[in-house]
């Protein structure tokens, strides 16, 4: 296939991907993480094949075994017959802005299953932990029949908690020996959590692990009604304990679905990423005019005293209000 697409190419292309085609799944991707000027076309007619995918989200420090463990997932998951869709989101070159890692050498038990999809994305500095091109690619995956979208972030941190705002399910992992216990609280992975699972349960200490997270679980405060985390210990790279992650999973969905939590977090997804579109069109608006935007006028404005930041944004929202 040619990588040129122009706009009358775009619903060839779509429904090619929705036919389960690899490339054309690949090419929608790369107009995505391309910023393409065909993202509107692509977007509208993906539209209306989305929103039957379930979205599992999957973070840990490094060194946990996410790879693994999602690769073990995956394996779990087709014994069910299910179509799996797999974004990676690697930390960025810093010269290319590409992902280092590529297609995850770790995953390639599935390379060769055609109803597995699995795609690294560069997560071009973000803090998140996600590329903000990550809920685009989710639209391409759901479009294109995937029932599950996994998505391994870089890694968990205090800033590295946007996945909870953008799966379904969150999945956090832990290790023993790693002082995940006490980096558990520091980094507030207990607010965002829907499953924790102990993973190297094998080793020393797992069960220490377990019960330190049970207590800092057991403190939070949680309405009436609320879901209670459950806690998995898996050896991911056996396969031991995959099956009871799954089981999890499928719990947590019927209770999203039954709560009601599930049309809340989607509703929710999708006004943050229309946010996000809306922010990123006018920062571009702002910078376009002779090199020099008026928001550069402003900010020289406010370091020299002329005026206040609030005064200043109120003039360049105003520079839109026609």
């Amino acid at each position: 296939m040619s990588r040129r697409t122009d706009a009358s190419s775009v619903p060839d292309l779509v429904e090619r991907a929705r036919a389960g085609e690899a490339r054309a799944v690949a090419r929608l991707i790369s107009l995505v993480e391309d910023e393409s000027p065909l993202l509107r076309e692509v977007m509208a007619a993906l539209a209306p094949h989305t929103g039957h995918a379930q979205v599992i989200g999957i973070t840990g420090s490094p060194g946990v075994g996410k790879s693994t463990s999602t690769n073990a997932l995956v394996s779990e998951l087709r014994k069910q017959d299910k179509r799996v869709g797999v974004l990676a989101v690697d930390p960025s070159s810093p010269f290319s802005g590409g992902a280092l890692l590529g297609d995850r050498v770790r995953m390639q038990d599935h390379a060769l299953d055609r109803d597995v999809y699995i795609r690294s994305m560069a997560s071009r500095g973000h803090l998140g932990g996600l590329s903000w091109t990550t809920p685009q690619a989710l639209r391409v995956l759901d479009a294109a029949g995937c029932d599950v979208i996994l998505i391994e972030t870089v890694g968990v941190g205090q800033s590295e908690v946007e996945i909870a705002g953008l799966a379904d399910t969150t999945m956090v992992l832990l290790a023993p020996g790693m002082g995940d216990g006490i980096q558990a609280a520091k980094a507030g992975i207990l607010e965002i959590g829907d499953l924790y699972v102990v993973n190297k349960a094998d080793r020393d200490g797992a069960d220490q692990v377990r019960r330190d997270l049970r207590s800092m679980l057991q403190l939070a405060e949680r309405p009436e009604g609320a879901w209670r985390p459950p806690i998995v210990k898996t050896v991911a790279q056996k396969g031991e304990g995959l099956d009871e992650v799954v089981a999890e999973i499928d719990q947590h969905r019927e209770w999203l679905t039954a709560s009601g939590e599930l049309e809340k977090r989607r509703t929710r997804r999708a006004r943050d990423e229309i946010e996000a579109i809306a922010v990123t069109a006018l920062r571009k608006r702002w910078g376009d005019v002779h090199g020099r935007s008026e928001l550069d006028d402003l900010a020289a404005a406010v370091a020299a005293g002329e005026t206040d930041p609030y005064a200043a944004a109120d003039e360049l929202l105003d520079t839109f209000a026609d």
